[in-house]
């Protein structure tokens, strides 16, 4: 299988269905950036943590997979008229959603309580973590505005919602582990 196909030259690319739209659509957009997610993820995982934390993080990367699938289908083609599904396309479900949940309360249980925001910073491999969680954000805006036009899985919504809090925690949890500096934001006042 060649990488490289010709049929984008002019500035289209299909979805999953075979739909033909162009580069710039939002469906596109929200999914290049689930993939440039999914990417600092790796960077992350690329870091000296923990073990648990890298097995964890693979299988975020695995649902954001399935997560840019869902959102490069689609919605007319992904299903028949009858409402059976025509693609096999997997889905994100509340147990995916859970397992962030958890992993979040299990970390914040270790963690100081939180008082105020915190400057991003303080350790390389935290900075990755707070550079991700806010790709992750940008991933939730494109699917909501996606959203605005055509409908998207609820968990889809939900679950990039979470996995950036999700980043957060973890980014705080590994400040905590890498003993570096977490910088309280106060504001200056008047």
């Amino acid at each position: 299988m060649k990488i490289y196909t010709k049929t984008g030259d002019k500035g289209t690319t299909a979805l999953f269905g075979g739909t033909r739209v162009p580069k710039h659509h939002i469906r596109i957009d929200s999914y290049g950036t689930v993939d440039e997610l999914n990417s600092y993820l790796g960077l992350i995982r690329d870091q000296a943590i923990d073990q648990h934390y890298k097995t964890l993080l693979i299988s975020i990367q695995e649902k954001l997979f399935t997560l840019g699938a869902i959102l490069a289908t689609d919605p007319e083609k992904a299903t028949l008229k009858s409402g059976k599904e025509r693609l096999n396309i997997p889905k994100i479900s509340s147990a995916d959603i859970e397992k962030l949940e958890d992993e979040m309360d299990r970390m914040d249980q270790s963690l100081p309580p939180m008082t105020h925001f915190v400057l991003p910073g303080g350790h390389p491999t935290v900075s990755y973590c707070h550079i991700a969680r806010c790709v992750c954000r940008r991933a939730e805006r494109m699917a909501t505005l996606l959203n605005d036009s055509e409908a998207v899985d609820e968990q889809v919504l939900v679950y990039l919602n979470r996995l950036s809090d999700y980043l957060f925690v973890l980014a705080r949890k590994l400040s905590n582990d890498l003993q570096a500096e977490e910088i309280k934001w106060i504001p200056e006042k008047l």
